[in-house]
């Protein structure tokens, strides 16, 4: 690994850290940056995967006091993620690099797209929602067996990807009958902490991951959350959006150009 590597992995995780902090969509910094250095497209993923994974925990642990109404309601949910995350992970080493690799561009277009429309997605959810007294019953209850399944093909996908996951799984919350953007910010933390750190223990046995890279990663993306909790407050966040949006586009046109080239 030279030093030009070192410096292109340290400065993807530093934005993804800082970006996630402040919008999210962190992955549209991280994983090229890995793919740039030479990694195949199977350890990249799971390198970034675990690089990212001690974000999930800590933003889990800020909403420990929100998530106590939720016990009965996060056992089956819980499952579902643990589940779907080591289906997710199972599938992409399956896989291999050359059937990844041929999905990479249509897995960025599906998350910028995601990204980029998540807030009419939001309102259209709102119009979505079922009466109050149901919302009172999933939120505080077991949940639905819908709302297990969604949250299941969810914990999939993010085990496989990633990239997006969170958009899509507080879309199935908010569908589920949850209202509150407190409540469904943190039921979305704990169940991608769930999948996250199943799918990392999944790709650490399996082998899967470059320690040398994700070690970099892990100190640079830890350090940009940080940087990026500190000036969030100082930061439009239209224009960020752009940015990762922007970022998105870029790298959906290249990875096809790159696939049909």
């Amino acid at each position: 690994m030279t030093l030009w590597d070192m410096l292109l992995i340290g400065a993807g995780g530093f934005a993804a850290g800082a970006v996630n902090s402040m919008a999210g969509g962190g992955t549209f910094f991280s994983f090229p940056a890995l793919l740039a250095v030479g990694l195949p497209p199977v350890v990249a993923n799971a390198s970034n995967s675990v690089a990212l994974w001690p974000a999930s925990l800590s933003g889990a642990w800020a909403y420990r006091k929100e998530l106590a109404r939720y016990r009965r309601y996060l056992l089956p949910m819980g499952l579902a993620s643990f589940i779907g995350g080591a289906a997710g992970g199972l599938l992409l080493l399956q896989a291999g690099d050359a059937r990844f690799s041929a999905l990479i561009p249509w897995l960025l277009a599906f998350a910028t797209g995601l990204f980029a429309f998540s807030p009419q997605l939001s309102k259209a959810l709102r119009q979505m929602r079922p009466a109050p007294q149901t919302q009172a019953g999933s939120s505080m209850g077991t949940g639905s067996p819908v709302g297990w399944g969604v949250q299941l093909l969810v914990s999939i996908y993010g085990g496989f990807f990633g990239a997006g996951m969170g958009i899509l799984m507080m879309a199935s919350l908010a569908i589920g009958g949850h209202e509150d953007v407190q409540h469904i910010n943190a039921l979305k933390n704990i169940l991608s902490a769930v999948i996250y750190s199943v799918t990392v223990v999944t790709f650490i046995v399996a082998g899967a991951v470059s320690w040398p890279h994700t070690a970099i990663m892990l100190v640079t993306a830890s350090l940009g959350g940080y940087w990026g909790a500190r000036i969030a407050r100082n930061i439009q966040g239209p224009w960020l959006r752009r940015l990762v949006i922007a970022v998105g586009c870029a790298l959906t046109v290249y990875y096809f150009y790159k696939t049909l080239a």
